[in-house]
């Protein structure tokens, strides 16, 4: 496999630093290694990676203060592999601009998983008019969304919500998150509303809406869309 894509491993662990680059090297990626926060903050600016890997338990700095260090002007994905697997530590980093998480110890499959969704999401031209997965369809231009060609009756909070999630395939986005995108900054605390949508969504989209395949749960943190 030939991926070009250059990842930034910060991390202070030597044992996962070695099997991360065995790993990525295998798989074709290109791979550079910090140690710590400053060395890490160094060469995301000097090298411009198209990934970052962050551990949140760096020796000489906080990785959330790291996280919000770097997307002050790093734009492109970052995803957080730490022992810091609290909701609490989740739910922040993600509203602080990681893409995605996982937790120590971690499958090596899944992390490459997580990988190929967030670059390809990266090349990705956002704007594209018409998005298919399944056997469904979304139109941004027309606000249409069809099932099996036909035309889908969505509430407009249903659109806006589908829309946001589709737009960020693969990123888990934050119950507050979603909140403010979509209700306003008002209702930030209001998680019943968003369940309740959701549970909507499914309902109209999902095959099984008790199994469901493109709306998925992290369980106290937020929803990640799925499409593969």
């Amino acid at each position: 496999m030939n991926n070009s894509a250059e990842i930034l491993i910060i991390d202070d662990e030597i044992q996962i630093r070695k099997l991360l680059e065995i790993a990525l090297d295998s798989n074709g990626y290109k791979t550079t290694f910090a140690v710590n926060a400053k060395e890490g903050i160094a060469l995301a600016a000097n090298h411009q990676p198209d990934l970052i890997i962050l551990d949140l338990g760096l020796p000489d700095e906080d990785g959330q203060i790291v996280l919000k260090r770097l997307r002050e002007w790093y734009k492109k994905p970052i995803l957080i592999l730490t022992v810091k697997n609290t909701e609490e530590e989740i739910v922040k980093a993600l509203d602080s601009g990681a893409n995605d998480y996982l937790a120590k110890p971690f499958r090596t499959q899944e992390l490459l998983a997580r990988i190929r969704t967030a670059l390809r999401n990266l090349n990705q031209d956002k704007n594209e008019p018409i998005i298919d997965f399944g056997e469904i369809s979304i139109d941004f231009t027309s606000r249409i969304v069809k099932l099996k060609n036909e035309i889908l009756k969505l509430t407009t909070t249903e659109y806006n919500l589908l829309s946001i999630l589709v737009k960020n395939e693969g990123r888990v986005l934050t119950h507050q998150y979603l909140l403010k995108q979509v209700w306003g900054n008002t209702y930030s605390d209001q998680t019943q509303y968003l369940r309740v949508f959701v549970a909507q969504l499914r309902k109209k989209i999902e095959e099984d809406p008790n199994r469901p395949k493109f709306i998925i749960t992290e369980s106290g943190v937020g929803y990640r869309f799925n499409t593969s």
